[in-house]
C-alpha cells in the first residue's frame, strides 16, 4: 500500500476515525484529511469561559455503545474518562421543574403516575388505558409523536417525549421518524406490543444493567478530537484545514478532488475516498455521479442551534436541581434545555472553584427567528429564562460565550431508514468512494466513530482487490 493515496473530505469526528482507521487497515498508505472548518473536531470544541476550559459542543457520549470508549481507550484517555456526578434532570413545564420521572423510553413512562405534575390527573388516566387498547402493528415508518400520541395520548408528547427529543436532534416528534429515533419504540410497535410494556422492558433492562448511560472526559469531550488530531499527525497523516473540496471527478485510478477557488484551484489524485462531510455538499459532490444519491442526500434536513454559557459567582445562587432541566416548546420559552455543567461533571466544578458553569442551548428545526438575535441578546435571555426556571434572579455573569452551531444536527424524517438504504445502494456503484457522518444511522460521538470506520473499512476493502494508482 506504498503507493496508495486516500483522502478523507471532512475533519469532524467521523472523518477522524475514517482517517484513524485507514492508518491502521492501509499501512504505509498516505492519508489526507481536507476539512473546510477552520480546525479539526467538528462538534467537539472547547473555549475558555471566566478563566475556565468548558466543551461548547458535545459534552458526552452514550457509554453503552463501545465505539466512543474504545477510542479514547486507544489514544490512551482511559484514565481521563468520567461519569456524570448525576443525571438526575427536571422538565421545566408548568412553571415549575418536575423531576423527569424514572424508567421513561424517550419519554414514554413506564410507571403513568409517576409523571404526576408534569402530567395532570386525566392525562396520566388516559396514558395507563394504554396498555389495554388493541395494538395493529406497524408495517411501515410514522412519526414518533403521532404514534405516541395516538397511543397514550399528546401530553406526553408534548410534555415528555417533545423535550427529550428535542435535546438530541433539536427537532420536532412529529416530524421525527419512530423506526429511526426511537428504535425500541419501533420495534415494539412492529410486534404489536403496547408502548408502556416497552418502557417497562427498557427500564427493567437499564436497572439491570447498572453500568453508567454516558461518559465524558477530564478536560472535556474536546480532548477526544484534540488527541485524535495529535495522533494521526504524528502517524503522518495530512489533516488540512480551510480547505473546501469544490469538485469530485472519476479518474482511470480513481478520484480527482479539486480544491480551493478559482483561478487558482488545487488538483489532488487519490485512490479512494471518504465523504465525512453533511448531506449537503456530499449531494453536491455526488451530483455528477449518482443522481440518485444526491437527491436523497438533498431530502436530508439540518436544524441549526446555539450554546449560550455562562459563567456565575457561586454567591447569590439559587440551588441547582439535579443536572440541569429540558423545555418542551408548547412552553413558549427560547431556551429548549439547561445543564449545570459544575454539578455534572466533577471535574469542571474543580477548575471552577467559585465559580458556576452553566449551559443553555437554544435553536430547534425550523425555528431560526431566535438565531438571528446578537450575542448579547442570547446571552441575556438565557441568563433570564435560567433563572426563572431556579425561581429566583441570578447574579450577573462573570464571562459568558455564545457558540454557533449552524446546520448541525440531521433530521431523521420519516423514511428515513429507507432513504439511507437507498443513499447506500446508489454509492456502492461509485468503487472507491464511501459516505460517513452524523446524516445516516445516528447523530452521537459512537455512533459518528463506527460511521467513519465503517466507511474506512469499506474503502480498505476495495483497495486490497485492486491496483493503486495515486499520485498527483
Amino acid at each position: 500500500m506504498a503507493s496508495t493515496r486516500v483522502a478523507v473530505v471532512g475533519g469532524g469526528i467521523s472523518g477522524l476515525a475514517a482517517a484513524w482507521q485507514l492508518v491502521h487497515d492501509l499501512p504505509g498508505a498516505e492519508v489526507v484529511v481536507l476539512d473546510a472548518s477552520d480546525r479539526p473536531g467538528g462538534k467537539l470544541r472547547s473555549a475558555v469561559v471566566g478563566g475556565v476550559r468548558i466543551d461548547v459542543g458535545a459534552e458526552s457520549m452514550l457509554a453503552r455503545r463501545p465505539e466512543g470508549l474504545d477510542l479514547a481507550t486507544g489514544l490512551g484517555l482511559a484514565g481521563a474518562l468520567v461519569h456524570p456526578a448525576t443525571t438526575r434532570a427536571s422538565v421545566w413545564s408548568r412553571g415549575a421543574l418536575h423531576p423527569m420521572p424514572g424508567g421513561t423510553l424517550m419519554g414514554v413512562p413506564a410507571n403513568p403516575a409517576a409523571a404526576l405534575g408534569l402530567l395532570d390527573a386525566e392525562e396520566i388516566a388516559r396514558d395507563e388505558q394504554e396498555r389495554d387498547l388493541p395494538v395493529a402493528p406497524l408495517t411501515q415508518d410514522v412519526s414518533v409523536g403521532d404514534y405516541v400520541a395516538e397511543r397514550v395520548g399528546p401530553a406526553v408528547v408534548d410534555r415528555l417525549v417533545e423535550p427529550l427529543l428535542g435535546g438530541v436532534y433539536a427537532g420536532h416528534a412529529r416530524l421525527l421518524s419512530l423506526q429511526a429515533t426511537v428504535p425500541a419504540l419501533w420495534q415494539a410497535a412492529v410486534r404489536g406490543e403496547s408502548l408502556t410494556v416497552a418502557a417497562e422492558r427498557a427500564a427493567s433492562a437499564a436497572a439491570a444493567d447498572g453500568t453508567p448511560v454516558f461518559a465524558g472526559l477530564r478536560g472535556g469531550m474536546a480532548t477526544l478530537a484534540e488527541s485524535l488530531h495529535a495522533a494521526l499527525v504524528a502517524r503522518g497523516v495530512r489533516v488540512v484545514s480551510d480547505t473546501i473540496v469544490r469538485s469530485l471527478e472519476r479518474t482511470a485510478g480513481g478520484w480527482r478532488l479539486v480544491t480551493g477557488p478559482a483561478p487558482a484551484p488545487v488538483a489532488l489524485d487519490v485512490d479512494a475516498v471518504v465523504l465525512a462531510v453533511p448531506a449537503a455538499p456530499a449531494a453536491r459532490l455526488l451530483a455528477p455521479h449518482s443522481a440518485r444519491a444526491s437527491a436523497e442526500l438533498g431530502g436530508v434536513d439540518y436544524a441549526s442551534m446555539a450554546i449560550v454559557s455562562l459563567v456565575l459567582p457561586r454567591a447569590g445562587m439559587p440551588p441547582l436541581p439535579g443536572s440541569g432541566f429540558l423545555v418542551p416548546p408548547v412552553e413558549g420559552r427560547t431556551i429548549k434545555a439547561s445543564t449545570f455543567s459544575g454539578a455534572k461533571w466533577g471535574w469542571v466544578a474543580e477548575a471552577a472553584g467559585d465559580l458556576v458553569v452553566l449551559r443553555a442551548s437554544i435553536g430547534r428545526h425550523g425555528e431560526e427567528a431566535d438565531l438571528q438575535r446578537a450575542d448579547q441578546d442570547l446571552v441575556a435571555v438565557a441568563h433570564k429564562e435560567v433563572g426563572e426556571a431556579l425561581g429566583g434572579r441570578l447574579p450577573a455573569p462573570v464571562d459568558a460565550h455564545v457558540q454557533r452551531w449552524g446546520g448541525a444536527l440531521p433530521q431523521y424524517a420519516v423514511g428515513h431508514v429507507d432513504r439511507v438504504a437507498r443513499i447506500g445502494e446508489a454509492v456502492a456503484g461509485l468503487p472507491g468512494l464511501e459516505v460517513a457522518g452524523a446524516a445516516y444511522q445516528g447523530v452521537g460521538i459512537p455512533a459518528c466513530i463506527g460511521s467513519g470506520r465503517a466507511a474506512a473499512l469499506a474503502v480498505a476493502t476495495h483497495l486490497r482487490g485492486r491496483p493503486t494508482a495515486g499520485g498527483e
